[in-house]
């Protein structure tokens, strides 16, 4: 079915024009259906044939599922299959998947203060009130209910200033 739709549209294609016309040296277009699409001007190198210029007009004019059975058919017809067509591709796709499985490094931590003694205590809430801007309120709420998140989304740095003050002072922290 597909051979004889693009054997039709090869013929149709490869047509010798018979009027002695002044137009016979301008290039034929086919009749096309109005399809809504977009005219594409490409300059052309004087080395290129008009036919071969004709070919790539009729190819830029088919639709996708067309291009489809056009592959389809020049596959079938040549013996050959489309990824001998692109050995970039097929060269870049080993790289896609070891992109995809080196691991992702993690930028954002959240610091969870896990424990603190009762010796240590006052200076815990200095410490969390330094770090925050919470209330001396809040931040007894904070440290009374073990284990809570002090700071959530910060950066390795920030994340690692805070354990290193708070672990000072006696508190134990995680870095999550």
């Amino acid at each position: 079915m597909a051979s004889t739709t693009f054997s039709s549209a090869f013929s149709i294609l490869s047509l010798p024009s018979t009027s002695p016309s002044p137009s016979a040296s301008v290039p034929r277009t086919l009749p096309m259906v109005n399809r809504r699409r977009r005219a594409v001007a490409v300059a052309s190198t004087a080395t290129e044939s008009p036919k071969v210029l004709e070919l790539g007009d009729a190819i830029a004019g088919l639709t996708l599922e067309e291009a489809r059975n056009l592959v389809d058919h020049l596959q079938e017809r040549l013996g050959v299959s489309a990824a001998s067509f692109a050995p970039a591709a097929a060269a870049a796709a080993p790289a896609a998947a070891v992109a995809e499985e080196a691991p992702v490094e993690k930028t954002e931590f959240d610091v969870v203060i896990e424990e603190v003694p009762s010796s240590a205590r006052i200076a815990t809430i200095k410490i969390v009130r330094a770090l925050t801007s919470l209330a001396l309120k809040e931040a007894k709420d904070l440290i009374e209910g073990l284990p809570k998140k002090l700071k959530e989304a910060v950066s390795k740095e920030e994340a690692e200033e805070a354990k290193k003050q708070l672990e000072g002072v006696g508190a134990k922290v995680t870095i999550a």
